[in-house]
């Protein structure tokens, strides 16, 4: 049985289908959520959200972070970004990874909380980069 998927930015509703299977990059590591999942709310770290058909990736889109809902028959992921990975431009991610990992040298060490909101940026435009990397692969 195929399991909903709904991927919602601020703006709109980018993507509702029924798949077999998608992974989601939860702040915890990769998780799959199949039809009959537990029902949970999981944030996400930026990574790519794989769609599978059988046991083959129809799609994939990279996220910058947000969370996901999970029910026994569906999967809501709420993300501030959305995108197509095969429509990642190289040069804006890695322009995003430099002024990420700039602002990251400016914080205080003195601000945890600001610490952790620019490493988190870096960690997202890694993950952008990854996954264009992981596109030109087959990985």
């Amino acid at each position: 049985m195929p399991i909903n998927l709904e991927i919602v930015s601020p703006e709109k509703l980018l993507l509702s289908r029924d798949v077999d299977m998608v992974v989601i990059p939860a702040s915890e590591g990769d998780m799959g959520v199949l039809e009959g999942h537990a029902p949970m709310t999981v944030a996400l770290r930026g990574g790519v959200v794989s769609l599978y058909e059988g046991d083959r990736v129809i799609e994939s889109l990279f996220v910058a972070g947000g969370f996901a809902e999970v029910t026994p028959e569906r999967c809501t992921v709420l993300a501030g970004e959305a995108l197509p990975v095969d429509e990642i431009v190289r040069a804006e991610a890695e322009k995003r990874l430099s002024e990420a990992e700039e602002a990251h040298a400016q914080v205080d060490g003195d601000n945890p909380v600001e610490e952790e909101l620019a490493l988190e940026r870096v960690q997202s435009a890694r993950a952008m980069i990854d996954a264009l990397d992981g596109l030109l692969t087959g990985h």
